[in-house]
C-alpha cells in the first residue's frame, strides 16, 4: 500500500453526527402500535443502525407475514419526517468532518438513511463545504450488519478499506466495518455503551464528535491502525 493513495473517514450519521436515533425509535415505536404490534421501546432502540428490513425480522421475527412491512415502514417515514425541520446536529459535528478535511482527509457520509431523509441530514449538519461523498440506502442491496453501504461509500469516494476509518454509534456499525476489516471508532451519543462498542470490536470510543474532535491528535483517525 503507498502513502500516495488518498485517505479519508466514513461516517456514520443518525446517531453519529445528527441526533437522531430517539426520533426513530419513537417513529418506529409508533407505526409498529399504529399496526396493533406493541415492541418496548428499550428493544427497538437496540435495533436502530440496522436497514429497516432486518430491523423488522430482529423485532418481530423472520417468519411473519411480510405483507405489512411496506405499510409500517411508510409509516415510521411519515412520523420521522416530521422532525425534519428540527433536527439538530451532535455538539460540534460539523467541527469534527471539518478538522478531518483540514488535515487531508477525504469526509464520507457512509449513510443507509432512504435518500428522501439524507437532504435533512445534511441540511441540518451544514458541512457541505467539507464533504466528499455522501451514500443512501439506494446504494446498498443489503442494510447493515452486512457491509453493503460501506462497499459503496469506498467505490463512489476512490477510497481504499485499508486507507479509511468507520466512525459510527451502533454495534451494527462496529459489525459492517468489522467484515471489510475497517477500523470503527465507536460514539456512545447514538445510545449504546462504551462496553457494547467496545465489545462488539470497536477500536476506540468516544462520548460524541466533540469528544472524538478534542482527542482527534490522538485517534485512530489520525494515527490509523
Amino acid at each position: 500500500m503507498t502513502t500516495e493513495q488518498p485517505a479519508g473517514v466514513l461516517f456514520d450519521v443518525d446517531g453519529t453526527l445528527v441526533d437522531t436515533t430517539y426520533l426513530h425509535t419513537v417513529s418506529w415505536w409508533e407505526a409498529l402500535r399504529q399496526t396493533d404490534r406493541h415492541v418496548p421501546m428499550a428493544e427497538i432502540h437496540r435495533a436502530i443502525g440496522m436497514g429497516s428490513d432486518k430491523l423488522l425480522d430482529h423485532l418481530l421475527g423472520p417468519e411473519r407475514d411480510r405483507g405489512a412491512d411496506g405499510k409500517l415502514r411508510d409509516a415510521h417515514d411519515a412520523l420521522f419526517a416530521e422532525y425534519w425541520e428540527r433536527l439538530v446536529p451532535l455538539h460540534r459535528a460539523a467541527d469534527l468532518l471539518r478538522a478531518c478535511a483540514e488535515r487531508g482527509l477525504r469526509v464520507v457520509l457512509a449513510t443507509s438513511a432512504a435518500e428522501h431523509e439524507v437532504s435533512a441530514l445534511r441540511r441540518a449538519l451544514d458541512a457541505d463545504d467539507v464533504i466528499d461523498t455522501v451514500t443512501s440506502s439506494a446504494d446498498a442491496r443489503q442494510s447493515k450488519p452486512a457491509p453493503d453501504i460501506l462497499v459503496a461509500a469506498l467505490e463512489q469516494s476512490g477510497l481504499a478499506a485499508e486507507r479509511v476509518v468507520f466512525v459510527g454509534d451502533s454495534v451494527w456499525d462496529v459489525a459492517a466495518a468489522g467484515k471489510l476489516d475497517i477500523p470503527c471508532v465507536g460514539l456512545t451519543c447514538g445510545g449504546t455503551s462504551r462496553g457494547e462498542l467496545a465489545g462488539a470490536g470497536a477500536v476506540a470510543v468516544y462520548d460524541d464528535p466533540a469528544a472524538l474532535l478534542a482527542a482527534l491528535a490522538d485517534s485512530p483517525i489520525t494515527t490509523g491502525r
